[in-house]
């Protein structure tokens, strides 16, 4: 027996001494298909209906519109070689040794392989959380898009497909585990798709053909970790030239966010007072992230990149079949471009929202942004409730929003960290699921009042102490004895 084989002993020894999963509790009072889908099967989906079913929530559902060997970011679009959070992070293990991703690696490799690890390579963590969801026993419904969610007489109706074929089911709570595009869709600069045709760009969230590149010339926007990885895996594909652009002077050194790590800062940001959630969140995002400098070592590390800094005034056209590339005085002909831009958080660009956006609340509705920063992107980004939950935007218009989780990276404002990443999943989940808990007991208050009164069948008999019970004597007989 290998030693993979045994952690995979160890694992069902642990969960066998935590004790068997309870018995589902939700009562089915509208004849729901499910209790909770939760849509999205990596590593926020999976973890969450791992707690789920910790917690006696049964009746879930995981949905995936990718194929097993692309779910996720991982294995479908991640280029970097290692993750950027630190090895040491807990994961979606739920806090159980066995189920950790250094159990696993050191199952494999060692423990002195794990200790020499400066990060988990990208590779490795892929697999290990197709391990883990094995051995939590989540089953994920692969290829089921989610086209739609609608309210239906107190539910979720939820449209789906599954490859040419459409079909409808009922939920009573959806979970939003969709990662950073589940806010909203990739931003690509508007110069550059009026300028160019969608042959001669992409974004870093979609798939590229790197290979194509070979021999080619290639512009990239932006100058985060993403943006740095798409030039580096260009030029190791053999890209002739690689140019990158940056707006700012200097590359961003570090992340205001890097303070938002401490266990109290997670578990409270949510508590604050709006002002200061809505200054802080603001802090941590006023300038993007700036790559690792791993990253920045991957690709400066060939001689035939270049970087180019304060390119705020940048131009682009299409000249030629080629890209035109204008910043500050220096022309670019290039013959592919791609954008590592960031995102835009608007829900109503969701298919699966898009009914139901208009009746959702946002940060502009519910605080009252001082007017010189009413066009920060923090406004469009959802108010959320205590749990992720999504809230009414005209309270009482519409109280269902309300059993729809935004457990994502629109989540980031309300909450102050990329919710949906490898170091949010420790203090995330536990909230998460404790609110639906909560939730899902108190929508059926009158069903549990019923059961906590009803009457309980006797554990102990009469007749099992009845020859142990003193018997008194009768008082004429202590008269007698008394004279």
């Amino acid at each position: 027996m290998n030693t993979l084989d045994l952690l995979q002993q160890r694992v069902a020894d642990d969960l066998r001494l935590l004790g068997q999963p309870p018995e589902n509790w939700v009562p089915d009072p509208m004849g729901t298909d499910h209790d909770v889908v939760v849509v999205g099967g990596g590593q926020s989906g999976v973890a969450a209906a791992f707690a789920l079913a910790r917690a006696g929530v049964t009746r879930t559902s995981v949905i995936e519109s990718r194929p097993a060997a692309a779910t996720g970011s991982w294995r479908a679009k991640a280029r970097m070689l290692n993750l950027r959070t630190a090895k040491s992070n807990a994961g979606p293990d739920l806090d159980i040794p066995s189920l950790t991703f250094r159990a696993w690696y050191e199952a494999q490799h060692g423990r002195a392989a794990y200790d020499e690890l400066p990060r988990i390579p990208t590779a490795e963590w892929a697999s290990y959380l197709e391990w883990l969801r094995e051995q939590a026993g989540i089953a994920v419904r692969f290829g089921v898009e989610l086209l739609r969610i609608e309210p239906d007489a107190g539910v979720l109706r939820l449209h789906l497909r599954r490859g040419e074929a459409r079909f409808t089911e009922t939920t009573r709570k959806v979970v939003l585990a969709t990662g950073i595009v589940g806010s909203g869709e990739p931003f690509i600069p508007q110069p550059v798709t009026e300028a160019l045709p969608p042959t001669h760009y992409a974004h870093t969230d979609t798939p590229i053909d790197f290979a194509a590149l070979a021999g080619r010339t290639v512009a990239v926007l932006g100058a985060g970790s993403a943006a740095f990885d798409a030039a580096a895996t260009a030029l190791e594909a053999g890209a002739a030239e690689v140019h990158l652009y940056c707006r700012h002077p200097r590359l961003a050194a570090a992340s205001n966010m890097g303070t938002l790590k401490y266990m109290a800062a997670q578990e409270n940001f949510a508590n604050l007072a709006d002002p200061l959630r809505w200054k802080l969140a603001w802090h941590f995002r006023e300038r993007s992230p700036g790559p690792t400098p791993e990253v920045v070592a991957r690709a400066t590390r060939f001689d035939n990149f270049t970087l180019h800094l304060g390119a705020a005034g940048l131009s682009v056209g299409l000249d030629g079949g080629q890209v035109r590339l204008l910043s500050r005085g220096h022309e670019l002909r290039a013959d592919y471009l791609i954008a590592g831009t960031g995102y835009t958080c608007d829900l109503a660009r969701r298919p699966e929202l898009a009914a139901v956006a208009a009746d959702i609340a946002l940060w502009r509705d519910r605080y009252a942004i001082p007017e010189a920063e009413r066009q920060r992107p923090n406004a469009t980004y959802p108010y959320l409730g205590p749990g992720y939950q999504f809230q009414q935007r005209e309270p009482g218009k519409a109280p269902w929003v309300e059993n729809i989780y935004c457990f994502n990276f629109a989540a980031i404002t309300s909450f102050g960290r990329h919710v949906g990443d490898v170091g949010s999943i420790r203090y995330g989940i536990p909230r998460l699921v404790s609110h639906l808990v909560k939730d899902l007991f108190l929508a059926d208050l009158d069903h549990h009042v019923a059961r906590l009164f009803a009457e309980v069948p006797d554990e102990l008999q009469y007749a099992q102490y009845a020859h142990a019970v003193h018997t008194p004597a009768s008082p004429a007989t202590l008269q007698g004895d008394l004279s």
